[in-house]
């Protein structure tokens, strides 16, 4: 059976800092035909510039994280949908583990493990929680790397344009079709988010607001709390 052509589609704002590493990172990716798509929001430090020299196909699209995938989806050719924020890499085998896990069962979407790279001690312990939560619930987060088949993202009708939650209500609709496939191989992503604003207040803010939206809170209102 020839395999699924992966497209890793990359929503980016400003990372001019990391953008050139992580699309060298792929590299290994693109050499075995995947397709990396760069969805930029309207950065102003040369991103796009350097997504471009780095090999990227650079889509245009609006700020918002939903916006920018649905767009690089939109613009996408292969079989398989990978979801990656630009301060995250894959495992080096990511391909071959993503073409096993569709391939083995009856699931059409999935999820990497994830570890959170800083100095702090309790980001074990948080990327601990969040992959065990995720495997009970099958809830994912964009930080844990979404993939899932090119019919699957179209028949959910993408991701809700939305500016927060965005990944979990994704997941509440890939689930009406199969459970994740829960990958034991992580992601490396930043723990700069939690180190600049605060370990402990991260996450309390975090839980507040994940409490909230299933409470109903619209996510507009929610997206003010969290900026």
């Amino acid at each position: 059976m020839t395999p699924a052509r992966l497209s890793v589609v990359i929503p980016a704002l400003n990372e001019a800092a990391g953008i050139s590493a992580m699309l060298q990172a792929l590299a290994p990716l693109v050499a075995c035909g995947a397709q990396l798509l760069v969805a930029d929001g309207g950065s102003v430090d040369g991103t796009v510039a350097l997504a471009q020299a780095g090999g990227a196909q650079v889509v245009h699209a609006p700020r918002g994280r939903a916006l920018q995938m649905n767009a690089g989806a939109h613009q996408a050719t292969g079989d398989v949908l990978v979801f990656l924020h630009a301060d995250t890499r894959l495992p080096p085998d990511a391909d071959r583990l993503i073409q096993q896990a569709l391939a083995s069962g009856p699931q059409v979407w999935g999820r990497f493990d994830v570890r959170i790279e800083g100095k702090h001690r309790m980001l074990r312990v948080i990327a601990a929680l969040m992959n065990r939560r995720s495997r009970w619930t099958g809830i994912a987060t964009g930080d844990q790397a979404l993939f899932m088949t090119r019919a699957a993202f179209d028949v959910v009708g993408g991701f809700p344009v939305q500016p927060l939650m965005e990944d979990i209500e994704m997941s509440v609709r890939l689930l009406k079709i199969s459970r994740p496939a829960c990958l034991c191989a992580r992601v490396v992503t930043s723990g700069r988010r939690w180190e600049r604003h605060g370990v402990w207040r991260t996450v309390l803010l975090m839980w507040q607001l994940r409490l909230a939206y299933w409470r109903g809170a619209a996510p507009e209102r929610l997206a003010e709390r969290y900026k």
